[in-house]
C-alpha cells in the first residue's frame, strides 16, 4: 500500500499477524497495517442477517451456524481466524454489521460521534484493532495534518459558553465530555482509507504509549451498503 512520501512514516506495513502485534510504535509511526487481498464472499455473510436498527453484533456461534456457499465459507474462515488470533493475543474482538452509527446531536457545532476525527483513550496499555471486510472503510489522518479542536479559539469559546461550572473546572469538563479527543483536519491534510480486508493496529492515548495516538474516524456511508467490521 503506497503512501505519499510526506506521510509515509505515519504508517508501517507488516506481512503477518505476529508482526502486527509485536512491532512497537516508534517516532511518528502510530498505525500498523497488515495489508491483505482477501478471497471469499463477505457480502453473502452480511446478506444472511436481517435486523432492525443501525447495528447488529454477530456472535461467533451464529456465524458458525450459517449455511454458506463455498465462497461464503472461505470468508467465514478468514473472519474466524482473525477473531481467534486477536482473542489469543488477549484482545476482545467484536464482529458488527453496520448500517450507520448514531450521530451526536447534543452539540451540533462540536459533534463527538465517531464520524468526527478522534483518538481512542484507554486507562491501560492497549491498542485499537480493526478490519473492514466489506463496505465503506474507516479513515485516518496523520497527526501533523490535524489540530485538536479544543485548541481552536472559536470552538473553545463556544464550549466555554455551554460550560456551567467554574472556570477551574473547564479542563475537566472538556475531558469528561470527550471534547479533547476530537480533531479537525487541516487544509493540506489528506485522509487515508484503511481499505477492505486490511487488519490494522492503531495507537491509543494510554498511560504507557510512546507515540501520539492515531487520529481516525468512521466513514460516512455513501452507497447504502452495510459494513462488516471486526473491531476491538
Amino acid at each position: 500500500m503506497q503512501q505519499p512520501t510526506k506521510i509515509k512514516s505515519s504508517i508501517q506495513n507488516v506481512s503477518s499477524f505476529q508482526e502486527l502485534v509485536s512491532i512497537p510504535f516508534e517516532g511518528t509511526c502510530n498505525a500498523l497495517c497488515w495489508s491483505r487481498e482477501l478471497k471469499g464472499d463477505f457480502l453473502e455473510i452480511v446478506a444472511n442477517y436481517e435486523f432492525e436498527g443501525n447495528m447488529l453484533e454477530v456472535s461467533i456461534d451464529s456465524l458458525e451456524s450459517l449455511s454458506l456457499s463455498e465462497a461464503g465459507q472461505l470468508a467465514r474462515t478468514i473472519i474466524l481466524q482473525d477473531y481467534e488470533a486477536l482473542k489469543s493475543y488477549g484482545a476482545d474482538p467484536v464482529l458488527n454489521i453496520i448500517r450507520s452509527y448514531e450521530k451526536d446531536d447534543a452539540f451540533p457545532l462540536f459533534p463527538t460521534d465517531i464520524y468526527s476525527f478522534h483518538v481512542d483513550r484507554s486507562p491501560i496499555a492497549t491498542d485499537t484493532f480493526l478490519c473492514t471486510y466489506v463496505g465503506d472503510a474507516s479513515e485516518l489522518i496523520p497527526n501533523e495534518f490535524a489540530i485538536q479542536k479544543i485548541q481552536i479559539t472559536e470552538l473553545r469559546q463556544q464550549l466555554r459558553e455551554i460550560h456551567t461550572g467554574n472556570d477551574a473546572d473547564f479542563e475537566d469538563f472538556l475531558i469528561e465530555n470527550f471534547f479533547d479527543l476530537h480533531y479537525q483536519q487541516t487544509m493540506e491534510g489528506k485522509t487515508i482509507s484503511l481499505g477492505n480486508g486490511n487488519l490494522w493496529r492503531l495507537a491509543t492515548d494510554n498511560p504507557t504509549s510512546k507515540v501520539l495516538p492515531c487520529i481516525h474516524r468512521a466513514p460516512q456511508e455513501t452507497n447504502g451498503q452495510k459494513r462488516l467490521l471486526l473491531i476491538c
